[in-house]
């Protein structure tokens, strides 16, 4: 079995949601639904981002980290 995410518009969700309704239970499984929203709205979401942000373009090149030196 494969999983998808989609995106799908507004103007057209309930028609889509009906078709799958369509088919059986065990060939098709809404496994999540959500609404949409950019990288942007989800960051400005997260309590203190914004501002951590705002702190860490006012620090020096000097005391970023390059690549090899994050330990992944």
């Amino acid at each position: 079995m494969r999983t998808i995410t989609l995106k799908i518009d507004d103007s057209i969700s309930d028609k889509f949601l009906w078709s799958l309704d369509h088919f059986s239970k065990d060939e098709v499984k809404i496994l999540e639904q959500s609404s949409y929203v950019s990288d942007d709205e989800y960051l400005r979401g997260i309590e203190g981002m914004v501002q951590s942000i705002q702190e860490a373009r006012s620090e020096s090149i000097d005391q970023g980290l390059t690549l090899d030196k994050i330990d992944w």
